[in-house]
């Protein structure tokens, strides 16, 4: 069975330095791998990324860092793949993170399996031709008679066998094969990419001996929290630690200070700053914290309110724009002499991300340099922030990337690091420090909030005639740039129009503005960024076109996407949007919903797609609706183009965890601002989606090829308005806020039984 290890950067580097035979083939390593022995076994190193030992073990090392979403285990397939390795014999570490041969340490924006995708099959190739090499040396005969397959070497006139664990001494001596010009194998070929696959992080997972962050326990340590300021850019006027050094177990308390832009590192940290209270456990720390008196200056931002954000939304949206993405067409014109025009308004407030593993690092500051341990998906930027806040150089800065419960985004940011560092160096000791959930829900990144403004003209004919979408948000590159960044409105606007900018629907105009509104709020990378409030709004608006048009809103979206083409898109370089892939998981997600079978009074069934991160996605969705205004997700069915699907157990896995992850901000989710401060502070007043609450999702995967696209992310854009759809097809009333009212639906539900019965 395969499984997963840890290994930290010192027993690697001790490991690769024994031994006087090298080999090394990786992308990126001037030095060679070596035949030396570990554990009593004889290990060959054919490049930085698999060690085969003479016991008959492979050991695979995976840079993307994993959060759930099953990199280690994907990556490991296609590398195993090219290898023509025996899965049961291979085990699966964390790479180090030394980012001079590990160029892949972070991830995000879904592109984990897509950046591995080209180098892990390179890698594994490259270790099966010098496999295959040192055979047929043994065996004297030609290279071009030897296969390989789980884990031997088959010389085909003969029948002769090797298995890998006894060729590493021969293979070990042979010079250097490039990875450049190696042949991979044809789809056709697979025995593993494309076959479901089951994950090798679970079964550590389910016995709980898999190490994320928290778990971190090392000699001598201690464990903090920091006490912020819960008002936005206010600070500390003064404290009194005197009770809080009373508490059992506390060792010390001391002020630490806001981290706001870096020069070296050219970006805001944006920490809160504040008092930490360090001790023996984390419960005697949150008891000294709870003991403090403290004093705060509630700042500038005291005033902002939710309020007062939707009241500047919603008049931005009616102002000159600051920045037009597209203008193809004349929209205004077209408008006034469409047949039909149609207004609609959309607002998504701010979203935690509410990860079930809160944010902590451990961290050690000694003579001879720092050593972290981090539930991070950016290990190489934790490290280069260690480094330049402390002045040491990278050599003497160590970095353990553990296992993450959950990111959906939240966990590219390095506050929750540079915060431990602050902490660990006032300290001759090492240190964890954790994050409440309280801490976590009032100091998050949160997604952005947004409100959208939609024109559209139908013509005689129901075609579409002008499409106009105007996007208000508080954009993230305001929270992170420096100013001289900000002078510039497309960058300013770069991570808040994307999905927006390209229309897949035919229409004879299309414009695409933005304008920018001021918070003193946190704003991130939320699962989905952009494209979960764009879609949102413009999934919902051509539902709304298509009933103004008298259509079903399934036929009406095939009618626009007819024709073959392909888009490019505005705000990022990425491979256009085909319309053809986009009506394929349209057309299957219908037919497998039974898209046109009645439903009992006050249920619904709502459909949208969408495309983001390389990956085309359809939901159609059921829902009920009460008397109260309740609404009840019962049924989500999916279908899914994402390229190839290295593991289709993968890619279900993520589509079902995204639906259910969306159903949160649809359903209940929202962070609303007082005084400049975060209203919610736990679960209860946050309310994320319980099990309970989960809808049977059927997904069903279109089969593809070429490289594979994103799909951390992807299942979430059109989930909102697949329910929001829904809720219309069975109540007559449009959900243009979020998240649902049910005070709202009341009345509308009632109506629609009535008229039912």
């Amino acid at each position: 069975m395969t499984t997963e290890v840890e290994i930290d950067r010192r027993e690697f580097l001790k490991t690769t330095a024994k031994g006087s035979v090298a080999l090394i083939l990786g992308f990126y390593l001037p030095m060679r791998a070596s035949a030396q022995e570990v554990h009593g076994s004889q290990v060959f190193r054919p490049n930085a990324w698999i060690r085969i030992t003479s016991d008959n073990q492979i050991t695979v090392l995976t840079e993307i860092p994993e959060m759930g979403q099953g990199a280690r285990t994907v990556d490991t397939m296609m590398l195993a793949e090219e290898l023509e390795a025996d899965w049961s014999t291979i085990r699966v570490e964390q790479a180090p993170v030394i980012p001079e041969i590990y160029q892949n340490l972070s991830t995000g924006g879904s592109g984990g399996t897509g950046a591995a995708w080209d180098y892990m099959r390179k890698v594994g190739a490259q270790a099966r031709e010098i496999l295959l090499t040192a055979a047929a040396q043994q065996w004297r005969v030609e290279k071009k008679d030897c296969r390989a397959e789980s884990s031997t070497v088959v010389h085909g006139p003969s029948g002769r066998r090797l298995t890998y664990c006894e060729l590493v001494e021969t293979a070990s001596r042979l010079p250097e094969i490039k990875a450049d010009g190696l042949a991979l194998k044809p789809a056709r070929d697979f025995h593993f990419i494309g076959k479901p696959v089951p994950r090798v992080d679970l079964p550590s997972k389910v016995d709980g001996s898999a190490m994320f962050g928290i778990d971190v326990r090392v000699p001598g340590m201690l464990f903090a929290v920091v006490a912020r300021c819960p008002h936005f850019g206010g600070k500390m006027q003064s404290f009194d630690a005197t009770a809080a050094k009373a508490v059992p177990g506390v060792h010390a308390v001391f002020p630490i200070a806001p981290l706001g832009f870096i020069p070296k590192l050219q970006n805001n940290i944006n920490t809160a700053g504040g008092v930490a209270v360090v001790a023996d456990s984390t419960w005697s720390a949150m008891q000294g914290r709870k003991a403090l008196k403290i004093s705060w200056d509630k700042g500038p931002n005291a005033p902002e309110t939710t309020e007062g954000l939707s009241k500047q939304l919603k008049e931005q949206a009616v102002a000159p724009p600051s920045f037009v993405a597209v203008n193809r067409g004349d929209t205004e014109k077209a408008l006034l002499q469409s047949a039909k025009n149609i207004e609609a308004h959309y607002e998504l407030p701010f979203q935690a991300h509410a990860t079930m593993e809160p944010m902590n690092t451990t961290v050690h500051v000694r003579e001879d340099g720092i050593e972290v341990w981090s539930p991070t998906q950016i290990g190489a930027k934790v490290q280069e922030e260690i480094t330049k806040l402390s002045g040491l150089p990278a050599k003497q800065v160590t970095v353990h990337m553990t296992l993450c419960g959950g990111s959906f985004g939240r966990r590219y940011q390095w506050d929750y690091a540079a915060e431990a560092w602050q902490v660990a160096k006032e300290v001759n000791r090492p240190v964890q420090l954790l994050w409440t959930r309280e801490d976590d829900m009032q100091h998050d990144f949160y997604r952005q909030y947004s409100y959208h403004r939609l024109l559209g003209g139908l013509d005689e004919q129901n075609n579409i005639v002008a499409w106009s979408h105007r996007i208000v948000s508080t954009p993230i590159r305001t929270v992170f740039d420096p100013p001289e960044k900000l002078k510039d409105p497309k960058h300013v606007a770069s991570q808040e129009l994307g999905g927006a900018d390209v229309l897949p629907y035919a229409a004879s105009s299309f414009r695409v503005d933005y304008v920018p509104i001021q918070s003193a709020v946190p704003r991130a990378w939320w699962r989905s960024v952009e494209h979960s409030f764009n879609a949102f709004a413009a999934e919902c608006f051509i539902d709304e076109l298509a009933h103004a048009a008298g259509r079903d809103p399934y036929e009406f979206r095939m009618n626009l996407l007819r024709e073959d083409r392909k888009l490019p898109w505005v705000m990022w370089n990425d491979p256009p949007l085909e319309t053809r892939r986009l009506r394929a998981v349209l057309q299957l997600a219908a037919e497998k919903s039974d898209w046109e079978k009645p439903l009992p009074a006050g249920n619904g069934r709502g459909i949208a797609c969408y495309c983001s991160f390389g990956s085309y996605v359809a939901h159609v969705a059921e829902v009920s609706v009460e008397k109260d205004g309740s609404v009840r997700v019962r049924r989500v069915v999916s279908a899914v183009d994402c390229g190839t699907a290295v593991n289709p157990d993968g890619v279900r896995a993520m589509t079902e965890g995204a639906i259910n992850y969306a159903l949160t901000p649809v359903l209940s989710g929202e962070i609303t601002i007082k005084d400049g401060a975060v209203e919610q502070s736990n679960f209860d007043g946050y309310r994320v989606l319980r099990k309970s609450d989960a809808p049977d999702i059927e997904v069903h995967i279109v089969p593809g090829n070429g490289d594979p696209g994103g799909m951390g992310e992807t299942g979430v854009p059109p989930l909102a308005p697949a329910v929001a759809n829904a809720i219309f097809a069975a109540t007559g009333k449009r959900i243009r806020r979020l998240p649902i009212d049910p005070g709202s639906l009341a009345v509308a539900s009632a109506v629609a039984s009535a008229g039912a019965s």
